[in-house]
């Protein structure tokens, strides 16, 4: 197999004109097989759009869960998909769109000007550099910019562009930079760096399942002081004084396109300390990227497949009835059905692809409670039992009318718990990367099986830390001050 592939979302995408090159569907490349197998493969995504949850953006996701290097990554892809988010990394950018665009004679470029930019190239010398710096930032094969003048040159608005938006001149640039791209060494930005001591907790106090309930943010707040730590909760309408802080503890559930992504991402931006990261949410709210990176490390889990319109009832020939169906994203046990026939799963499955081109079909494997196993930093923290809710199969049971119940608990001391059960969730939460995951596990006839990865995990007072007590909050707010000294110390 060749080391680079370029995926198209149809074959008729890649023009019969083109040259030969390693060109896949984005179907076959879904599908798995050899792809599945081959670790060390870069991928070009050049399918026609990346909207969240659509055929484009699942090519990237599932890249990333096989361990391919591929572009634009889903973080990309997050980055360029809202004005709101980009806009936080183009201010820096905006010097240079002045220096290059300012210079240029008056009338030449009334008050806007376009730009096609192909792997950091644009076929104008002036403006090469900045070409290659809005690359470096936004890492998309190829990228329509828009510069407006607004007192000053700025970037007005920047997406991605499909191959099929190309003009024959565009083509003839796009394969001689595509050509460039292939010969370079793959590198990631840096991260940025502040060292100060002021924690913001994101919380909504009307969300009706949040992770933390009020007792424990005071914990939080406590367990701040004890460690010299000022901490203060904020909620979105803080968003604008998000930089006076150095870190970040998001304890409102977490969603892609949602505030509290944003919250991530300008924290990240800003060099903070911050949990859940940006990549965190990004693997963990979907369960369709869990899925296929729990596939391609061999971490045990059930039965599972990714379904498309067009193959849903190969469900049937991998996975006895009752089979669970999921959309991508959900929490506390939203989002979730079991079908017990084919009707069912064509009844559930309608209503779900209308929100997402791919949705998850899982092996149902009743047990009486799920290990949810606290990991922080990569090392174990706490251990809870959630049993079932009375005469159902979740530990949430929701009534469809905005009312929940919950199944009964109970908080285990670590070393207490199975050690295959502690073994295997750390896998899992290795795999997504070093912060604060609560891993899912059933213990079945064959062992441990991980459900699924939250990086959002339920932090109650009297729950999660009936065990630890204050020392739960502590260890939460020690990983980001000792994150902050690490930082500080490597400027020295």
């Amino acid at each position: 197999m060749a080391e680079h592939v370029l995926l198209v979302e149809q074959a008729a995408d890649w023009k019969s004109g083109f040259p030969r090159l390693p060109v896949v569907t984005a179907r076959d490349y879904l599908a798995g097989g050899d792809y599945s197998a081959h670790k060390q493969l870069r991928v070009i995504n050049l399918c026609r759009g990346y909207r969240y949850l659509s055929i484009g953006y699942y090519c990237s996701l599932l890249a990333e869960a096989r361990g391919h290097k591929v572009i634009p990554t889903v973080r990309t892809i997050q980055d360029l998909s809202s004005r709101d988010i980009y806009s936080l990394s183009t201010e820096e950018l905006n010097a240079q769109v002045q220096k290059a665009l300012g210079r240029r004679k008056a009338g030449l470029v009334p008050t806007a000007y376009e730009l096609t930019i192909v792997f950091g190239h644009c076929g104008l010398k002036e403006f090469e550099p900045l070409a290659r710096q809005i690359f470096e930032t936004f890492r998309c094969p190829i990228l329509r910019v828009e510069f407006r003048l607004q007192g000053t040159w700025r970037i007005g608005a920047i997406k991605a562009l499909p191959i099929g938006g190309l003009t024959a001149e565009q083509e003839t640039e796009f394969f001689n930079a595509l050509e460039w791209y292939l010969s370079q060494r793959w590198r990631q930005p840096r991260a940025r760096l502040t060292y100060k001591y002021d924690l913001a907790i994101l919380h909504d106090p009307n969300e009706e399942l949040p992770p933390s309930d009020p007792k424990a943010l005071q914990q939080f707040v406590r367990a701040g002081k004890a460690l010299g730590v000022n901490v203060e909760l904020i909620q979105r309408k803080d968003y604008g004084r998000l930089a006076e802080y150095d870190a970040l503890l998001i304890r409102e559930t977490t969603q892609i396109g949602h505030h509290t992504f944003r919250f991530a991402k300008k924290a990240d931006s800003e060099g903070m300390a911050v949990i859940d990261d940006p990549d965190s949410i990004l693997r963990c709210t979907n369960k369709v990227y869990l899925a296929e990176l729990l596939e391609a490390n061999r971490i045990p889990r059930p039965k599972t497949m990714i379904l498309r319109r067009e193959n849903l009832l190969e469900a049937e020939a991998v996975i006895a009835y009752p089979i669970v169906v999921k959309i991508p994203e959900g929490s506390f046990s939203r989002g979730v059905f079991k079908a017990a026939d084919r009707t069912e799963l064509q009844r559930i499955a309608a209503r779900l692809f209308k929100e997402s081109d791919l949705i998850l079909a899982q092996e149902y494997l009743y047990t009486e409670f799920d290990w949810r196993i606290g990991i922080l930093g990569r090392q174990p923290l706490y251990a809870c039992k959630y049993f079932m809710t009375q005469s159902h199969w979740q530990i949430v049971r929701h009534d469809g009318q905005g009312h929940h119940e919950e199944g009964r608990f109970e908080t285990v001391a670590i070393d207490q718990v199975p050690a295959a059960v502690v073994k295997t969730a750390l896998k899992a939460a290795n795999l997504i990367g070093s912060g604060l995951y609560g891993v899912d596990l059933k213990v079945t006839e064959r062992g441990p099986v991980v459900i699924e990865v939250n990086d959002n995990p339920s932090l109650d007072a009297g729950v999660e830390d009936k065990v630890l007590g204050e020392g739960l909050y502590r260890a939460i707010i020690g990983e980001l001050v000792a994150r902050l000294d690490r930082r500080r110390a490597a400027s020295r």
